[in-house]
């Protein structure tokens, strides 16, 4: 009788079981559903990301018609009664400056963030060991450098993120920080969406010019002029590391912001004061 009453709780206790995965299974399915159904209710709209440059010292206004963008874990500059700088380099591929960049950052003790490429990752990966080793924020740029507006397939949008986080953990053996620089800065609402809801900030600046050409470089005294004009409290600078002048007068700039009292931080620094505001 013992042995009768132990099987039948048996049997009961499995076909319970299976009822519970099969119904949590099945809420997940809908949950995942109707995120999914919400995410590609969003506009598709895309947009180049820009700001309006100001020379006293004070924040620009960053893009009017679409301020959306604050919804989404989105930033492009840090506080405005704080004199602190987010040195940012958008790096698609190596042009031989990287490690004297490195080297001045380590000579000011600055610290920055590197947007890299999984091509960036894989062929250079002795500079990404050595950014993650002396502190700087190697972040997420995606796989292609698509425009990610145009992605509107969310698996796909997402493949252009993990093959970045994978490369970037081969390399380093550790998760890559969850900041993410949108290619070309052109985003969509849905974009800005996706991103978050892949567990990522999106990281715009209220800082950027010109320098990206290896063959129309600016001289040096532009550069910095440009630079010192716009530096304001909590600028995201965005700066390519491929530019022959950038690498030649950022000793220049680090020391002059120095003199400025600014200090140089990290993304990291910038999400916790915003999460405590």
């Amino acid at each position: 009788m013992n042995n009768r009453k132990s099987r039948t709780y048996f049997i009961l206790s499995f076909f319970v079981l299976v009822f519970c995965i099969l119904v949590g299974t099945n809420f997940h399915m809908i949950n995942k559903s109707k995120t999914q159904i919400l995410n590609q209710d969003l506009s598709t709209q895309e947009y180049s990301w820009y700001f309006n440059p100001r020379n006293d010292g004070k924040q620009p206004d960053p893009i009017k018609e679409a301020n959306f963008f604050k919804k989404y874990n989105s930033y492009y500059v840090g506080a405005p009664d704080e004199k602190v700088l987010y040195l940012s380099f958008d790096a698609g591929y190596e042009n031989g400056t990287t490690e004297s960049i490195l080297n001045t950052l380590k000579k000011h003790n600055a610290k920055a963030q590197f947007f890299v490429v999984e091509s960036y990752i894989k062929n250079n990966p002795d500079l990404i060991k050595r950014m993650e080793k002396e502190g700087h924020l190697v972040c997420n740029h995606s796989k292609t450098h698509p425009s990610m507006a145009q992605i509107t397939d969310f698996n796909k949008f997402k493949s252009e993120f993990t093959s970045v986080e994978k490369a970037y953990k081969d390399v380093t053996g550790k998760d890559m920080p969850k900041y993410f620089r949108p290619p070309m800065g052109k985003f969509s609402e849905q974009s800005l969406k996706y991103t978050q809801d892949l567990g990522y900030s999106s990281i715009f600046w209220s800082f950027a010019y010109v320098d990206w050409y290896n063959d129309k470089q600016p001289t040096h005294e532009y550069a910095k002029e440009k630079i010192y004009s716009r530096t304001h409290p909590g600028a995201i600078v965005l700066l390519h590391p491929n530019s022959k002048t950038n690498t030649e007068i950022l000793d220049e700039v680090l020391t002059h912001w120095e003199k400025e009292g600014y200090k140089l931080k990290t993304l990291d620094y910038l999400i916790k004061n915003n999460t405590k505001n």
